[in-house]
């Protein structure tokens, strides 16, 4: 059954992809709090689709400034994404010469490649991730990117604890990491203080896709995945609620009071 992922009204049936049923956000199901953000589980969606989902988003809420914030839950297919950048070495294979064309490398690539409006260097999505895209007002949250990404580390740590996972941030270093590996990638962009794009949680899966690049341009870093670390089965639809209830309850963390908010600015 095809729904429009920007409907909140998703119907109770199973995905095609894993077997979670669609369901509303639990703020829209009598949880007792402002509907300050909107949850939604999107299954398994090609990067193109999703790429052009947040952009519509982010269009709305400048047209309109009372629309609620969102958040997206989903999984990709295979895909290469690269950020903002001129540098674009990490897509060669490590040890690997740079070609001159403009590619700088990517040919070797087993799966597409996408150049985005995102910081960072390059990074691998696919099957087994949790990806989550924020599509969040700053201007309610006092114009504070660094606010922001604290915000998606902390939220992405607690979701680990609960999983019996000790992660943590690395000074200099976007994202979260368990010890020295890392577990989960935060690349943003933001247009018109509306932010899209977010983070890549390794939940389980193939990580054999990463050996192909210098995930985020980081030399010899160790990828490892919630799987790894526990020796435990996940699925990404089984972590997507705990995740969305963190959320929920934390985001109110990130607002400003109404009247430090800059909505019309």
């Amino acid at each position: 059954m095809n729904v429009d992922p920007r409907s909140d009204r998703f119907p109770a049936v199973n995905s095609e992809i894993d077997g979670c049923p669609s369901r509303r956000s639990l703020n829209e199901v009598g949880a007792a709090r402002p509907p300050y953000l909107n949850v939604r589980w999107l299954g398994r969606v090609e990067f193109a689709r999703a790429l052009a989902l947040q952009g519509e988003l982010v269009a709305e809420k400048r047209n309109d400034s009372s629309l609620d914030d969102q958040l997206l839950l989903l999984e990709h297919e295979p895909v290469y994404t690269i950020g903002r950048t001129p540098d674009r070495s990490s897509l060669s294979a490590p040890g690997s010469r740079p070609s001159r064309d403009g590619e700088l490398g990517s040919a070797h690539l087993p799966h597409p490649l996408f150049s985005i409006n995102r910081g960072g260097q390059a990074t691998y999505h696919g099957p087994g991730q949790l990806m989550g895209y924020p599509i969040v007002d700053l201007r309610r949250c006092g114009q504070d990117l660094h606010k922001y990404l604290r915000w998606l580390e902390q939220l992405l740590i607690d979701l680990l604890a609960r999983y019996d996972i000790a992660a943590q941030r690395r000074e200099s270093l976007t994202g979260v990491w368990a010890e020295k590996r890392k577990i989960a990638s935060i690349g943003v962009g933001v247009r018109h203080w509306i932010t899209m794009h977010g983070f890549a949680l390794n939940v389980c899966g193939d990580l054999s896709p990463f050996d192909h690049i210098v995930p985020c341009g980081i030399n010899n870093v160790a990828i490892t995945s919630m799987e790894k670390e526990t020796n435990k089965s996940f699925t990404v639809a089984e972590v997507a609620p705990t995740l969305e209830k963190l959320a929920l309850d934390s985001i109110v963390s990130l607002r400003v009071a109404p009247e430090t908010q800059l909505i019309n600015a």
